[in-house]
């Protein structure tokens, strides 16, 4: 009873705080994850495990490849909304394991260049760290801005890059990507059996291996034509799954 009145009057400041919510996201979101409870990568693996296991387990044994596997990389494609898992096993040779559909993103086609500017990222990242306690489910944090997001911005003169880019649970999402609950459970615990330094993260704006960019987009900035080749040599070393 004393968590639900808590609960009900984070709401209330919540909405409250609408126009101030850049400043004060940090202690609501800590009052919320008091109230929903505190839990560790373990408890959650240990919670969801099972569940994945048996989804994942038919996916592995179709292409031959011993669960956990050496490596992860998974490639978000934005135009196709659609979240590919590639996994290694000891041979080293990259396997197509299966796709999930993007629910919920924000922004257009072109990189992540400001806070607010509600964009998805594009480029090669690493997985920083799982959230077991996130507002969303479950969710798997980028490395955004990495190295060379924050070369480029230096480049151009831009600060405020942004940050908390995530791959969470649920169905919507601002500069973040919303897999929904169950493909996060199933992204999660892949990644925590898999070991997060052997997960990558490639985060296109279309599947360079199959398509070009469209004619019409928006200005981009100089840099964003090596960006692109990079990408496209990094799709390149997987193969176009069927």
């Amino acid at each position: 009873m004393k968590r639900l009145h808590v609960l009900v009057v984070v709401m209330a400041l919540s909405i409250c705080a609408i126009p101030f919510r850049a400043q004060l996201r940090h202690p609501v979101v800590a009052i919320i994850k008091f109230v929903k409870g505190k839990k560790t990568v373990g408890d959650r693996v240990s919670q969801y495990g099972n569940a994945v296991h048996t989804r994942l387990a038919p996916l592995f044994a179709s292409v031959k490849v011993a669960y956990p596997p050496r490596r992860v990389t998974l490639v978000g494609l934005k135009s196709e909304r659609r979240f590919q898992v590639w996994v290694s096993g000891d041979d080293g040779k990259w396997t197509h394991l299966c796709d999930y559909p993007i629910l919920g993103m924000s922004g257009v086609l072109g990189p992540k260049l400001r806070e607010g500017d509600m964009q998805v990222p594009e480029g090669l990242y690493k997985l920083e760290s799982l959230n077991p306690n996130s507002l969303y489910h479950l969710a798997l944090r980028v490395n955004y801005p990495n190295s060379q997001d924050r070369l480029w911005g230096k480049q151009d003169g831009r600060s405020e890059l942004g940050s908390d880019i995530m791959i969470h649970g649920k169905t919507c999402s601002i500069g973040c990507l919303a897999m929904g609950d169950q493909a996060s459970e199933d992204l999660f615990v892949l990644a925590a059996d898999t070991g997060i330094d052997n997960v990558s993260i490639i985060l296109s704006p279309v599947d360079f291996r199959t398509q070009r960019l469209p004619a019409q987009m928006a200005p981009l900035p100089p840099w964003s034509v090596d960006l692109y080749e990079t990408i496209k040599k990094e799709l390149q070393k997987l193969e176009t799954p069927h």
